[in-house]
């Protein structure tokens, strides 16, 4: 066997492992192992890369590889469940950036011999190096949105969808002359540089509650923009890993619209406003009545329940409370009481995010369910304990038309006989919309911190 055969089988065998491993990250029984098998993939990816013949320096690729490895393995210890959104967002802008970089890289190479560049070539360097950038800027900018280092409010400039626009049709011409054989770097250039201000713009015109579609957007970009690098270098791992990502970020995002109802154009262009507040947590609000209680008076009501449904939310999250609600959920089953976890799709700040972070406390994978599975049951259920949830238990998107959020798929926790929901305050989710759910006569707050809140619970319930 060629050594050009034996990277080619080597590339396989990696894209294989990509391939595999996505699967197994479909189920948070064999998401770690998924995780492991393509990394398993990418380090041979990496290592047949350093026997191409075309590679005419190691040093540079190792000392990548050890920054990038050390790098990623100490943001992945390091950084909070709650804080993953914006590691995503990071590592996703990284990669665009890299597309666009070896775009550029390979575009300087290529214009040595002028009016040698081959119609596919030139094509799929512009598309590398237009999407690579777009999506390198709009990931930074929504890390910052995340990190709250950038306003989270949409900022738009006057006459935006004009501006964008003008920005989109200036990267085409561009475009168009490079591609018609005006062979220029500083046009390139000059194009990278206007699509980073694309990508700066159409981001900071979204508001934060929108980030995680957005960030899934972007990575589908980014896996477009790998793809398309893959045709420039030659080389097959590439475009089939960077389809992989293209085609799961499409389907993510495409997944994410649904759960909330909302069309990628509404999301891109008619961002939700940031989360507002209402200033009283208890007592009447406006002419409204809402009734709150205290960890005793709660626990008697799920110690003697028959069935608790627990809804975790982005709350639990920031608490960082998911051990202490499994300790909760193993105190009550072993008083008899059926319990069971109701997961939305969006709950949180990414798809599946809620999932990890229970299976993270050992939270055993058959007490989950998706909300499909779930709803039905909630006529049946004693106590629904709501911990961190909002927009996506709020009956105004099944009873308001007007709502922002009319339509959008919710847990149907209004049908329990009774609501428990735990918060700090009467604060508004990211719709920015009043929650109809903590004005019903069934439902009792619980104000403060959802972990204390937990914790004085579960110690409640052990002394009933």
């Amino acid at each position: 066997m060629s050594k050009s055969d034996a990277i080619g089988a080597a590339y396989l065998v990696a894209a294989s492992l990509f391939i595999i491993g996505l699967k197994r990250l479909s189920s948070p029984r064999t998401a770690r192992s998924g995780n492991q098998i393509a990394a398993v993939g990418m380090a041979i990816a990496i290592g047949a890369t350093l026997f191409d013949d075309r590679v005419v320096t190691y040093w540079w690729i190792i000392l990548g590889a050890i920054v990038g490895g050390v790098g990623g393995a100490i943001g992945a210890r390091r950084v909070k469940m709650t804080a993953m959104p914006q590691m995503v967002a990071l590592f996703n802008g990284f990669g665009g950036g890299a597309a666009g970089l070896v775009a550029l890289a390979d575009y300087h190479d290529t214009v040595g011999a002028p009016g040698h560049v081959e119609a596919k070539i030139i094509v799929s360097i512009l598309f590398s190096a237009v999407v690579g950038s777009v999506s390198f800027a709009g990931s930074m900018i929504a890390f910052g949105k995340l990190q709250d280092l950038v306003t989270g409010n949409p900022v738009t400039v006057p006459g935006q969808k004009a501006v964008t626009a003008a920005i989109f049709a200036a990267i085409l011409a561009g475009c168009a002359v490079l591609a018609t054989g005006h062979e220029s770097q500083a046009l390139l250039v000059a194009v990278l540089v206007v699509s980073l201000i694309l990508g700066v713009q159409m981001v900071m015109a979204i508001g934060g509650a929108d980030m995680p579609v957005v960030i899934s957007l972007l990575n589908a970009f980014t896996g477009l923009a790998t793809a398309s690098t893959g045709f420039v270098l030659s080389n097959n791992v590439l475009i089939i890993s960077g389809t992989l990502v293209g085609a799961s970020g499409s389907l993510l995002t495409q997944m994410m619209g649904k759960a909330m109802n909302r069309s990628l154009a509404s999301m891109v262009f008619g961002a939700f406003g940031t989360a507002g507040s209402v200033a009283l947590v208890a007592g009447e609000v406006g002419d409204r009545t809402v009734r709150s209680a205290g960890a005793d008076d709660i626990a008697i009501m799920l110690a003697y329940a028959r069935r608790v449904i627990i809804v975790p939310g982005y709350g639990l999250a920031v608490a960082q409370a998911q051990h202490n609600v499994r300790e909760l959920g193993d105190i009550l089953q072993d008083r008899g009481v059926d319990v069971r976890y109701a997961i939305h799709p969006v709950a949180g700040r990414m798809p599946g995010h809620m999932n990890v972070l229970l299976a993270e406390a050992d939270v055993p994978y058959t007490q989950l369910f998706e909300m499909d599975d779930i709803n039905g049951e909630f006529p049946r259920t004693d106590v629904s304990l709501v911990i961190g949830a909002n927009d996506v238990v709020n009956p105004a998107a099944k009873n308001t038309p007007g709502s922002p959020i009319f339509g959008m798929p919710i847990l149907n926790v209004d049908e329990s006989a009774a609501t428990v929901v735990l918060k700090r305050s009467m604060n508004t989710g990211f719709a920015g919309i009043e929650n109809e759910l903590f004005y019903d006569p069934k439902t009792t707050m619980l104000f403060g911190d959802a972990k204390d809140s937990v914790i004085a619970l579960a110690s409640a319930v052990k002394a009933v």
